[in-house]
Formats: C-alpha cells, sequence, structure tokens
C-alpha cells in the first residue's frame, strides 16, 4: 500500500499525476492537505484540533486535511491506514526542493521525513518550474517525465530495501531533461534572502520576505545537476547529528 501526499493542497495537478502514476503499481490512499501549505516545513498541529473529510476528485478519492502535510502523514497512518504503508509519496510537488534549505522548510520533503519517522519508506518528487508558476494550480505542465521517473524510483522502493544510512529520496526532476539520473548531495544554499519593506495604504510598514536564486552549485549538488538536466536523487537521513568529536573538548572546559 502506498501512502500519497503533498504540500500543494488536494487540488493540485501534481497529486493527480502522481496518484495516476502509483496506481500502477499498487493500491495509493490519498491524503493530503486542502489548500496550499508549501513552506510549512514540519509544522505540526498540536495546539489546535485536526479535522479531515473524504471527497472525490474527478474519480480520485481523497482524504482531505484541514492541516499541515506532517499532520496528513500522521492521520493518514495512525487513523486512516491504522498501519505503516509500504511506501510513502510526497509530491509532484510544483517547483523543485533543493539544497539544505529544502530539507527544513518544504512541507513535501518534511512529509517524507515524518514518514521515515514512522517506518515508512519515502519519497519526495519535485519537478523544477518557472518562479512565477509554482503555486499557479491552474498551470499548465507536462508531467510525463516526472511520471516515469516515479514510478521508476517507486517501484525500486518498493522491491529493495534502502541503505540503513538513507530514510528518505528526494528526487528533483528538470525542466529540460538530458536523460539521465544523477545521486547527488545538498547543496548549502539555493537562494539569497532577501527582505522588502513596503507600506500598507495607510502606510504601516509590512514585509515580504523572498530570495534570489544563488549563481554558483558545487559539482555534485542536487543544484548543478537540475541546471545541468540531470534527474537529482538525493540520500536523506533523519540523523541530523553532525561531528561530536570536534566539540568533545568543550565539554573539559565546562565550569559553574
Amino acid at each position: 500500500m502506498i501512502l500519497l501526499t503533498n504540500d500543494d493542497g488536494i487540488y493540485s495537478p501534481g497529486l493527480r499525476s502522481a496518484y495516476n502514476t502509483l496506481s500502477e503499481l499498487d493500491e495509493v490512499v490519498v491524503v493530503a492537505p486542502i489548500t496550499q501549505m508549501s513552506g510549512v516545513g514540519r509544522s505540526i498541529s498540536i495546539m489546535r484540533p485536526v479535522r479531515f473529510f473524504e471527497i472525490e476528485i474527478d474519480g480520485m478519492k481523497v482524504f482531505a486535511i484541514d492541516g499541515t502535510p506532517t499532520d496528513a502523514v500522521i492521520i493518514g497512518i495512525y487513523e486512516i491506514l491504522e498501519r505503516v504503508p509500504d511506501l510513502t509519496v510526497c509530491g509532484i510537488n510544483l517547483g523543485e526542493n533543493l539544497s539544505t534549505e529544502a530539507v527544513t522548510t518544504s512541507g513535501t520533503v518534511c512529509a517524507a521525513l515524518e514518514a521515515a519517522t514512522h517506518g515508512s519508506k519515502a519519497l519526495a518528487i519535485s519537478v523544477e518550474m518557472h518562479e512565477l508558476l509554482k503555486f499557479e494550480l491552474t498551470c499548465s505542465y507536462d508531467f510525463g517525465v516526472a511520471e516515469k521517473v516515479l514510478k521508476w524510483t517507486a517501484k525500486k522502493l518498493l522491491d529493495k530495501e534502502l541503505p540503513k544510512s538513507v530514510d528518505v529520496l528526494n528526487v528533483n526532476v528538470p525542466r529540460n531533461f538530458n536523460g539521465k539520473v544523477a545521486i547527488t548531495t545538498l547543496a548549502r544554499k539555493m537562494y539569497k534572502t532577501q527582505v522588502d519593506k513596503r507600506l500598507d495604504p495607510r502606510g504601516r510598514e509590512y514585509y515580504w520576505i523572498h530570495g534570489v536564486e544563488v549563481e554558483n552549485a558545487e559539482v555534485g549538488t542536487d543544484i548543478y545537476a537540475l541546471r545541468n538536466g540531470f534527474v537529482s536523487i538525493t540520500p536523506i537521513s533523519l540523523n541530523a547529528t553532525s561531528d561530536c568529536e570536534a566539540l568533545r573538548g568543550w565539554a573539559d572546559e565546562w565550569e559553574i
């Protein structure tokens, strides 16, 4: 059984595309946020109740959650499926999810991390899109390549075990595919962060947080791969612990 979710909401064409593709491999249960939830990271609704209801969208049965992608995974596993799925797929996301920034901010990637925490194999898949189209659910996009990549990757995950050090595969599909796949590392940053200060009609200040894509990308990273036409597959671990040995001396220097 495959659990399918996203962070673009239940009406995303990427969700429909993923559903059609994965249905060729196994039974698919769709549990996804009602509305757009991009950028919420691994946010979980612990300060308010979460509700869901069952609807049908053009023949696709959907459990619509009034919460985050992480909520969708948890409710999906513990209330709807009542079991850990063989595979959890998050996507197909409208817009690429690259670099260390995506691992902590993307609702798509973080939903996959949540699923992996509960013991499911997990895959996040996103497509590269023009900046103006990333949050437009009515945009026209050819998911043909993404569907082939998703089917190939999902089948491998269903048939094989991941290495012990890998919990999630973060897959990104380029706009101009060169026909090849690259196993990549996370780039450090995708955006140079910017803050625009503006005034509302009453003269009060407000702010837009956004970013401009970095120009340079190191060879071997996910950003480099996508910019050169490769499908990027980045193995991610839940264990975010860094180099403990480098800090051992700090404990010896502790004084009250």
